[in-house]
């Protein structure tokens, strides 16, 4: 009887992608995808690392410029996760030399510049490929973390006031002038003095009622 010798299906290789350009990001698809690789994409620096850590891809395509975190502490974060975690860093020309020390510090196999072709990564298989270097940068990873503001803590609003009472208008007090009783009073008894003699003996010999007079006397001077 004939029996099939089994077959042992090797699982296609994984690739992390994780540039943050669309175009890129199909460009390094179709390159790996030609290869037999399957690609996963990432447009996210933090979570970068949980992909590295879950995927446990054998290559991995960063830049600098993402979300969160930078390319290149990200870059440190996988290398402190895996020693051999093999890293291609991809720059434009115009930030090629800051690319290039953030992938020599994180020991990164190789730095390829935008427009990225087949014949790049075909060219460059070997190197990608080969031994990986050391990450000088590691032991500085602590200190290449931006420092994070303390965020001030949100206090509850005051509650409002109750209103004040609304107090009464002050009153206005006249004050009536004082009479000048004194005055009056002296007056009137200077003139009494003075005129009770002669007055005194029209009352006797009753040609004026003194009564009368008295009363309209006070009342002048009142």
């Amino acid at each position: 009887m004939y029996h099939t010798p089994c077959v042992r299906f090797e699982m296609s290789r994984v690739a992390l992608v994780v540039v943050g350009n669309s175009i890129l990001e199909g460009r390094l698809r179709n390159i790996m995808s030609r290869r037999g690789w399957s690609v996963e994409i990432c447009n996210d620096g933090d979570k970068a690392v949980d992909e590295y850590v879950r995927l446990e891809p054998e290559l991995v395509f960063l830049t600098l410029d993402l979300p969160t975190m930078d390319g290149h502490i990200a870059a440190l974060e996988m290398r402190e996760t895996d020693p051999n975690a093999r890293i291609i860093f991809v720059s434009s020309k115009t930030r090629l030399s800051k690319t290039q020390d953030a992938a020599y510090s994180s020991g990164a196999v190789l730095t390829l510049v935008t427009p990225v072709a087949f014949s790049d990564i075909d060219e460059k298989w070997e190197e990608i490929m080969g031994d990986i270097p050391e990450a000088p940068g590691l032991p500085d990873l602590d200190a290449l973390y931006p420092e994070l503001e303390e965020p001030t803590p949100i206090l509850p609003p005051l509650p409002e006031l109750p209103p004040l009472p609304t107090l009464p208008e002050p009153q206005t007090v006249i004050e009536k002038p004082k009479k000048k009783r004194g005055r009056k009073l002296k007056l009137l008894i200077l003139s009494i003095i003075l005129i009770s003699s002669g007055l005194g003996i029209a009352h006797y010999l009753e040609y004026i009622d003194m009564q009368n007079y008295y009363d309209d006397l006070l009342d002048f001077f009142n």
